[in-house]
């Protein structure tokens, strides 16, 4: 299947697992309607599709949702599958993706160090 075939189901089924979840149609207690879904990898042959899955929760709290997501997994495919007409649908496996707290965290780390900065240089022009 062609790459931006690839991409794009990959979009839809992130748009649709993503209402899943806003809609709580998913009814295991683990899954919070804090998660995202950032990106869906779908695998060349359609067999797999990596989920990755974020929140600004705390690590675990998303470890949990991970959980619940794959143990519904099932019931997610077959949900997706009747909306979907494709000939093969991938197996859905749901990965906690921490890219985006870590990113914050490094904006807020380099802010940090940035107004440090300014502040010495203040403290160095400041006449005696």
């Amino acid at each position: 299947m062609a790459s931006f075939r690839l991409v794009r189901l990959g979009e839809q089924l992130r748009d649709e697992i993503s209402n899943l979840i806003l809609q709580q149609r998913i009814k295991d207690p683990r899954v919070s309607t804090f998660l995202n879904i950032n990106r869906v990898e779908v695998a060349g042959d359609l067999a797999y599709a990596k989920v990755y899955v974020s929140s600004f929760m705390s690590e675990a709290q998303v470890q949990k949702g991970v959980e619940g997501l794959n143990s519904a997994a099932g019931f997610i495919q077959s949900s997706i599958a009747k909306k979907l007409r494709i000939y093969q649908f991938p197996r859905l496996s749901f990965v906690a993706d921490t890219s985006l707290k870590e990113g914050f965290e490094m904006v807020h780390k380099l802010q940090a160090l940035e107004a440090e900065e300014n502040a010495r240089r203040a403290e160095q022009e400041q006449p005696q």
